[in-house]
């Protein structure tokens, strides 16, 4: 199993969180990023919409994988991104 789902307190928009795990007695800690992004404009149709959100995730840090897409709305949509964690 590679994911658990945690429930957190609701956070503002754009905003770092990080979490400690212990696994098998190892402390990591996991950094996830939620970002917000706008559509700026109401008059975007939704075929466009698809457009931006993935040029905008391509174009994203690549040191952040995407993890989860939030519900749209007319204005934006919140995204959450979590940092990579580096192989040793």
């Amino acid at each position: 199993m590679r994911e658990v789902v945690i429930l957190i307190p609701d956070i503002d928009i754009e905003q770092n969180i990080e979490i400690d795990v212990r696994i098998n007695g190892r402390k990591k800690t996991i950094q996830y990023r939620v970002e917000l992004l706008s559509w700026e404009g109401n008059d975007i149709l939704p075929k466009d919409k698809v457009k931006v959100l993935k040029h905008w995730i391509a174009d994203y840090d690549k040191n952040w994988e995407l993890v989860e897409i939030g519900a749209p709305s007319d204005e934006n949509i919140p995204l959450m991104f979590r940092r990579k964690i580096p192989h040793k």
